[in-house]
């Protein structure tokens, strides 16, 4: 794990929100504020590779770029790349670069919980075996999804305010590639470098 920012202060409970941030958006900075609510920092992991898709778009550098650029005036907030893109994989990482003990929460919203959950890990208990590891913490998009009853004790609502349901780096790059407004849907500190990145190019 290698840290661009580091929050002071050591953390009882860290929040982790990992992604491909192709770009940052205000949804992810409002996951963030919506999770300091319940923990003491929250981690941006930008995963050097991804289980389930390549870097296409922004490179990676230009996506550290851009969190640091987001991330200015968080303070309790950190970014950090990290080897591997798994949860389990980006929590066994944190494990060596916080003191034990410190519970793990992964912040995400219930399209991806259902994901993780879902997910073909090899047997059938993999993802039981994983949450005792960390814990989520899910903020609802355009479903109500609910998790197995076997796992609510380590899954948890997270409130969103704010209408972000619909907010994505996906539909952030359709805008752009469409020329239709975007601009209110990344924060105000990366847009120029979201333009420049992810303009298309010239005919």
């Amino acid at each position: 794990m290698t840290f661009y920012r580091r929050a002071p202060g050591v953390p009882a409970r860290l929040g982790i929100l990992a992604g491909t941030f192709n770009p940052p958006t205000r949804a992810h900075l409002a996951l963030a504020r919506a999770a300091l609510e319940r923990v003491d920092e929250v981690l941006f992991a930008l995963p050097r590779r991804f289980p389930h898709k390549s870097y296409e778009g922004a490179s990676f550098e230009d996506r550290v770029r851009m969190l640091q650029a987001a991330l200015e005036d968080c303070e309790r907030c950190s970014l950090a790349a990290t080897e591997g893109g798994l949860f389990i994989e980006i929590a066994r990482e944190c494990r060596t670069a916080y003191p034990p003990g410190t519970e793990l929460f992964f912040i995400c919203g219930d399209d991806a919980a259902e994901r993780i959950v879902n997910w073909d890990y090899g047997h059938p208990d993999a993802i039981r075996e994983q949450l005792r590891e960390f814990q989520l913490l899910v903020a609802p998009r355009a479903r109500a999804w609910q998790p197995p009853a076997v796992l609510r004790d380590r899954i948890h609502p997270l409130p969103l305010e704010g209408g972000y349901e619909h907010v994505s780096a996906t539909e952030v790059r359709r805008r752009i590639r469409e020329g239709e407004p975007w601009r209110h849907l990344v924060p105000e500190t990366i847009a120029a470098m979201v333009e420049r990145i992810y303009s298309p190019a010239p005919a």
